[in-house]
């Protein structure tokens, strides 16, 4: 009788083990199961897909902090373009002045009132002059909060008769903002100044 009574607890101790490796193997699998579908929705939420021709591409989103000398730069690139690229109607001019407008704060206003209150934008127009920017390089200082900058380029100021060429140094801060249709890359740039703008060649037409 006593063999069988061991017999018979053994074999309920064999299936309170059992039971305990299956309820831990279960919860180590659950466990398991919910990391890997955390961490398939936190990478999927990091990639968004753009339809391209029919196709669609994958692109990774990326905090702002990895991409700021890249962005920076194109911010006063984008500027720069849009404020030094004119042509003689009033309509390009107000549309690329408010564009650049968009990307700067009441220091490029400022310098933007005082050209229109030299007649610069008006002998634009009546002279029909087209005008021109090609930036050469931007250095942005990231270490320091506000992000000093500046920016190399040369002006080609297109005549009737003749083209001017002229080296162009400006200089400025840039300050983070919000993101909008106007201002993608969520920049401002404060003080700016131009430190040069002078002559360097002229060519008959």
């Amino acid at each position: 009788m006593f063999p069988k009574v061991k017999s018979i607890e053994r074999s309920f101790q064999y299936i309170r083990f059992f039971t305990l490796v299956v309820i831990v193997a279960s919860l180590s699998l659950c466990g398991f199961s919910l990391y890997k579908s955390f961490s398939l929705a936190d990478t999927t939420q990091n990639r968004i897909y753009v339809l391209v021709n029919g196709k669609a591409m994958e692109a990774v989103s990326s905090d702002k902090k990895d991409n700021i000398p890249v962005e920076a730069r194109d911010h006063v690139k984008m500027f720069h373009f849009y404020f030094f690229t004119l042509d003689p109607d009033e309509e390009i001019i107000m549309t690329n002045i408010t564009n650049a407008l968009y990307l700067a704060d009441g220091s490029a206003r400022q310098q933007y009132v005082n050209l229109k209150e030299q007649g610069y934008y008006g002998n634009i127009i009546s002279a029909n002059i087209s005008q021109e920017i090609q930036v050469d390089s931007i250095i942005v200082n990231t270490k320091d909060y506000p992000y000093y900058f500046r920016c190399y380029g040369s002006q080609r100021i297109i005549r009737s008769t003749s083209i001017a060429t002229r080296s162009l140094v400006t200089e400025g801060y840039l300050r983070n903002t919000g993101r909008s249709d106007h201002n993608s890359h969520g920049f401002l740039i404060e003080r700016w100044a131009i430190i040069e703008n002078r002559d360097i060649n002229i060519s008959n037409r």
